[in-house]
């Protein structure tokens, strides 16, 4: 899975932490043209990240030998993107805008890269309908994180615990294969991330209305990469609940 956990501890630590901004339910009391701004970019270097792993990943999948080598060196490209997202999330206030851009994209391309195994996997048309559904869901989750006059900071600790089991159990899962076991864990991954889904974006306008005339784009693409993880880890747990018979 993608490594969603090490990048919300990092950025717990810092100012994107739900007391930094007094809790979510201040983000009706701050939210206007700012956070709609915030967040409109946020919404587009989501949707550039996603649309350069989509890319990346079709190109690898046509390219059987370049498919080979990243076959073969999985767990480095893995490892480069642990280190990425650590960087992006621990330094989002202190590297320029240009630098954040070049390491989220650099993130979402290696991301292709490491993904375009589905391709070899899950017939094209599954890949298709999770994503579409995935779509449909995110869309859902964000408009009710946006609309919702709830405070979902309660939320927090519960996601963070089931987002901490998910990590341990995914890590179970690649020495243990049980049917039962892999199905648990895939309905556990849908509701985790279908709950920060929500749970970040009433976060990042709470954010953008208290960042207000900063400028800070690193902290727009740090935004970004926490719905890009969103999206991609729920699409990738629809995807293997969804996803019908494998390809031969």
């Amino acid at each position: 899975m993608a490594w969603e956990f090490d990048a919300r501890r990092a950025s717990r630590g810092g100012d994107l932490s739900e007391t930094a901004v007094g809790g979510f339910g201040r983000a009706r009391e701050l939210t206007g043209s700012t956070a709609a701004s915030f967040m409109a970019g946020v919404y587009r270097w989501m949707t550039l990240g996603l649309a350069v792993t989509a890319g990346v990943a079709l190109y690898t999948a046509s390219n059987l030998q370049l498919a080979m080598t990243v076959a073969r060196n999985v767990w480095p490209l893995i490892i480069v993107q642990f280190l990425l997202v650590l960087g992006l999330s621990f330094m989002a206030q202190r590297i320029s805008g240009p630098v954040a851009a070049l390491m989220f994209l650099l993130y979402a391309a290696l991301t292709g890269l490491t993904l375009s195994g589905i391709f070899f996997i899950y017939p094209i048309g599954s890949i298709g309908v999770a994503f579409l559904v995935t779509a449909g869901a995110f869309f859902a989750l964000s408009v009710y994180g946006t609309v919702t006059k709830r405070d979902l900071s309660a939320w927090g600790t519960f996601l963070f615990i089931g987002l901490f089991g998910v990590v341990i159990a995914s890590v179970v899962q690649i020495w243990w294969h049980n049917p039962a076991f892999n199905f648990v864990l895939t309905l556990a991954t849908v509701v985790v991330f279908a709950g920060l889904t929500a749970y970040d974006t009433q976060k990042l306008r709470a954010l953008g209305a208290q960042m207000a005339g900063a400028g800070f784009t690193s902290l727009t693409i740090v935004g970004a990469l926490k719905l890009y993880l969103d999206f991609l880890n729920l699409f990738l747990a629809l995807l293997r609940l969804f996803g019908g018979g494998r390809r031969q």
